[in-house]
């Protein structure tokens, strides 16, 4: 059985003081609730100190936006998995789809940073996912396909519990659009069968697909309700400790 993720990605929100306040909310919110899975929060490198103080996994866990594809060096600007973990990170997002397009990261740059995130034990969030123009085309499963090939086989140590995926239906985000329950499953399906043939059938099974597009408390029962979404990578509803865990009880309402 596949434990529900909802991952809130902060993005470039949230300062030290603000993070910890934010994450000090939701825990609150959560206080005694024995979960039926967990929950995450990603904010920018300089909160996740201050976040994990607050938020060390009594039940909200942290994590990073990012990470450099070297361990150390001469590499000014970047963080590396090691940094993050001693920080109090437990996951990395890799490949979002805004680093896609605004900072041009590639597939090679992607295996990189998953490597050194199992390395340094941690989690990896890989995301992926097709745009609008793409989609209308009829390629969306030919995209998801190119996406999964270019990284999932080269990784040294991948597996079902320090990889997770993250569906970005790149359309969806930040629009207010949503895929309907029907388009979220058909392709978190097709992503799972994808797997399957690249890392085999039990690691398919058993590893976690979220949907990464427009979730919302009005919507997370029945997106994370669908048989292959396994919970949500979500940025704006997270900003807001009640949006948050209004996104949290869909899922556990999901999972009942």
């Amino acid at each position: 059985m596949r434990r529900y993720l909802v991952a809130g990605n902060w993005k470039l929100n949230k300062g030290p003081a603000a993070g910890a306040e934010l994450a000090q909310a939701v825990s609150n919110l959560l206080q005694g609730r024995e979960l039926k899975g967990d929950v995450l929060v990603c904010p920018p490198y300089v909160s996740i100190p201050a976040v994990s103080a607050v938020a060390a996994g009594n039940p909200v866990m942290t994590g990073a936006q990012n990470c450099a594809d070297q361990n150390e060096g001469a590499y000014t600007g970047e963080v590396s998995p090691s940094m993050l973990k001693e920080a109090g990170a437990r996951y990395v997002i890799v490949a979002h789809s805004e680093r896609r397009e605004y900072q041009r990261e590639t597939d090679d740059s992607f295996v990189a940073k998953i490597n050194l995130i199992h390395q340094a034990g941690l989690k990896a969030i890989f995301c992926y996912g097709e745009k609008l123009e793409e989609r209308k085309a009829g390629q969306a499963q030919a995209v998801v396909k190119a996406q999964l090939e270019g990284v999932l086989p080269r990784l040294e140590s991948a597996d079902a519990y320090n990889t997770v995926l993250a569906y970005e239906p790149v359309w969806a985000i930040g629009t207010g659009e949503t895929a309907t329950p029907e388009q979220a499953q058909e392709i978190h399906a097709y992503s799972r069968q994808v797997v399957g043939d690249l890392l085999g059938a039990t690691v398919a099974e058993h590893m976690r697909i979220l949907y990464g597009g427009s979730c919302k408390p009005g919507n997370a029962r029945e997106l994370i309700g669908l048989p292959d979404v396994d919970g949500g990578l979500i940025g704006g509803a997270t900003l807001k400790a009640e949006d948050f865990v209004g996104i949290i009880d869909g899922a556990e309402a999901a999972n009942g």
